[in-house]
């Protein structure tokens, strides 16, 4: 990792004597965090008036100040040429229709070919910011829609709605077991106590609020719409089991592959071949930093999703009319 530096030289307007220097830097420049300019300012990165100067002091108007911003640059993730679905893209940002399979970020056991790598390829001037610029993740085999900065205010301003839970993610997930209606989940998740690869529903977790609502019934599974209030990490999935409906091929949260009596061959094939949880990211909105306005993208169920959609619907069809 190195780092890239620019370097600000501005004067304190008079109207903002008496505010903390923090705060009145977070107001002249937008395109930084408060937290990241504090990191700056306690680095020694910024002077006022020529002396290095503490977060919390206060400005009189009239100070000149000098800002050496500081920016990482990735130099351990190596930039590959994947294929990408790119839904969307512009100079503040790209929308991803991220496969299954694909993992996002390199990791243990996945040290490249992750969507990190592929975007580093796609946008080298991504290594300036954290992560390549992406905000959000998904599981390895959850298809869909994800969010990636181009720019550092485009990242700040998004990071922003992330934290105010202001960006709308909507997912589809087919899931074992009859729901009778729709509802909210909100119970809180956290590291699971003796396996530290899952999550778990812990009174001491984290704060988690899942809602779903019901698509379409079959005989034995549920096709939802689901919306997240927070962003816990398999939160859908853990939710989901545990409200004891699991996720279709959901190995780690999951049980065995579930048949209703009497399903159709094509259905057995569908839920026996069915290799990854059954969850798409389908529908994104978000406040555009640079249009000023709110944008949505949607993605389709992918093929696999559609195909067991389309094997439980025939299973509905063909027990109906043996029962007729």
């Amino acid at each position: 990792m190195t780092s890239k530096f620019h370097t600000h030289a501005l004067r304190v307007p008079d109207e903002l004597a008496g505010m903390r220097l923090d705060q009145a830097l977070a107001r002249l420049l937008p395109d930084y965090s408060r937290s990241r300019l504090k990191e700056w300012i306690e680095a020694g990165r910024v002077t006022v008036q020529n002396r290095i100067p503490r977060p919390r002091d206060l400005l009189s108007g009239g100070e000149q100040v000098v800002i050496e911003a500081e920016a990482a640059v990735e130099t351990t993730v190596r930039p590959q040429a994947l294929d990408l679905d790119i839904v969307h893209a512009d100079d503040w940002l790209i929308i991803i229709n991220k496969p299954a399979g694909l993992v996002v970020h390199p990791g243990a056991g996945n040290r490249d070919r992750t969507l990190q790598n592929a975007l580093l390829h796609h946008d080298p001037a991504l290594a300036g910011l954290p992560r390549a610029g992406i905000l959000h993740r998904l599981d390895k085999d959850t298809t869909g829609l994800l969010v990636i900065a181009r720019t550092l205010a485009a990242h700040t301003a998004l990071t922003r709605q992330l934290q105010a839970r202001e960006i709308e993610r909507e997912y589809e997930a087919i899931c074992v077991g009859v729901m009778t209606a729709g509802g909210t989940v909100d119970r809180a998740i956290g590291r699971h106590r003796s396996d530290r690869v899952r999550m778990s529903v812990r009174d001491d977790g984290r704060e988690a609020i899942t809602h779903y609502r019901v698509i379409e019934r079959f005989r034995g599974h549920t096709h939802v719409r689901v919306n997240l209030e927070t962003g816990r990490t398999h939160q859908i999935r853990v939710h989901f089991a545990h409200i004891r409906h699991p996720l279709v091929g959901d190995a780690t949260y999951g049980s065995r592959v579930l048949l209703p009596r009497g399903a159709t061959p094509t259905l057995v094939a569908a839920l026996r071949g069915f290799r990854r949880q059954a969850l798409h990211a389908a529908r994104l909105k978000l406040f555009h930093p640079q249009l000023e306005r709110e944008i949505e993208w949607r993605a389709p169920l992918p093929a696999d999703m559609k195909a067991l959609v389309a094997a439980l619907r025939e299973d509905a069809r063909v027990a109906g009319k043996s029962r007729t």
